[in-house]
């Protein structure tokens, strides 16, 4: 089926400027991985962040390979991780051994809630994922503390929020780990992959560079510089195998400059969420994120719930007068974990979420990359009216 709006599997274009660097060192660097341009990288998104360490990385998923492998998790502990989120936010800790334990999301702001994560607490809860999920921050104060009082690794899953803040502090700062995703669908993308990790620890931070490349590591001395090898391989943490996640020089020289104007795209999306959200005022049965300021929410994508009980509908009649009447593709993200069969048959098929289930099951995620033109975007407001008023029978 042709959309007049599809959904977009790229968030932005690219400057005159950016293009221009990715082509300069394609013709020009001495190396295209692991060099100059990726330490520059790290050091620009330190600075961006407010953070000591950061590493660029071939993904998100992969950054979170990397924090479970950090977190040290023995037989039975648990994690504690949203149902409602994206499947890698949970496949690297059952993949060390944890026991997933799903949190419900709150459902004023669809990401997890705090009240839940206290009641799914024990005494073998090691780790607790927050999700800024669709860009939105969680409630880093309350979050912080309780696992500051329970002693627990809090890590950051801001796939979906770079550049938002919470309390005047970007994402990212809060946790013990802390993941960014710059995917082709992210509100920057360095060439459709890629991904940074952060981490508070020297210490932990000190194992990355070879836990990222291989066990890459420098030999404890050498007289010549050929002998006994050109490089090193070593094992950072005991019977610990590495990966290799490495970002490229393309990715991470576009990446530098792409942050320049991250809080310009940023910006634009949260003018272009109020207009949307302002237009649908008169429809209460459409329900978007609450969010408390405007920078708590980077709009990477734009959710709502639709409670169609007044008029007999439901979302699946919205998405389909949408598709079929105006040609627009609106869609439903993030299955709750629980319902996969990935997590089914890795045991971890039971949950006590009924927020999570509830929005899922009335959600409608809107068309909202950057590139969307003007005339298309007043479109989508005009039919969305259009849609919701047939519903009502109007």
């Amino acid at each position: 089926m042709k959309f007049r709006i599809d959904w977009s599997g790229r968030s932005h274009s690219y400057s005159d400027k950016e293009i221009e660097t990715v082509v300069q060192i394609m013709e020009s660097s001495d190396t295209l991985t692991q060099g100059q341009h990726l330490q520059n990288f790290e050091a620009k998104i330190k600075n961006f962040i407010g953070v000591n360490h950061a590493f660029g990385l071939t993904s998100a998923a992969s950054a979170l390979e990397l924090i479970a492998l950090m977190c040290d998790i023995k037989k039975g502990e648990e994690v504690i991780i949203p149902s409602h989120t994206y499947c890698a936010s949970a496949i690297p800790f059952g993949r060390v051994g944890a026991k997933i334990v799903w949190a419900d999301i709150d459902p004023n702001t669809f990401v997890i809630s705090p009240d839940d994560i206290i009641k799914k607490i024990t005494e073998k809860t090691k780790v607790l994922v927050v999700v800024h999920l669709y860009g939105l921050a969680c409630e880093m104060d309350k979050i912080s503390k309780i696992c500051s009082e329970k002693n627990i690794i809090l890590v950051e899953d801001c796939a979906q929020a770079f550049g938002a803040k919470f309390k005047n502090k970007r994402l990212g700062s809060y946790g013990d780990f802390a993941c960014f995703s710059f995917h082709s669908q992210k509100n920057i993308t360095t060439l459709g992959e890629g991904g940074c990790l952060v981490v508070k620890s020297k210490e932990k931070a000190k194992l990355v560079p070879g836990l990222r490349h291989n066990g890459h590591a420098p030999y404890p001395s050498r007289e010549f510089y050929w002998k006994p090898a050109m490089g090193n391989v070593d094992l950072d943490i005991p019977g610990i195998w590495p990966y290799n996640f490495s970002m490229t020089e393309v990715q991470a020289a576009l990446g530098e400059s792409l942050i320049d104007r991250v809080d310009i795209l940023n910006n634009f999306r949260r003018d272009r969420a109020k207009v949307f959200i302002d237009a649908m005022s008169e429809f209460p049965e459409l329900v978007f994120q609450q969010t408390p300021h405007k920078e708590h929410n980077s709009y990477h994508l734009l959710p709502a719930f639709y409670n169609g009980t007044k008029y007999r509908t439901n979302n699946d009649d919205f998405i389909n007068i949408m598709a079929k009447t105006y040609s627009i593709k609106c869609i439903v993200q993030y299955y709750p974990l629980n319902r996969y069969p990935l997590f089914v048959k890795m045991g971890f098929g039971e949950a006590n979420c009924p927020n999570a289930d509830h929005f899922f099951d009335n959600m409608i995620s809107f068309p909202f990359h950057h590139w969307m033109e003007d005339k298309e975007f007043q479109y989508l407001i005009q039919s969305t009216k259009s849609a919701l008023n047939e519903l009502r029978g109007n």
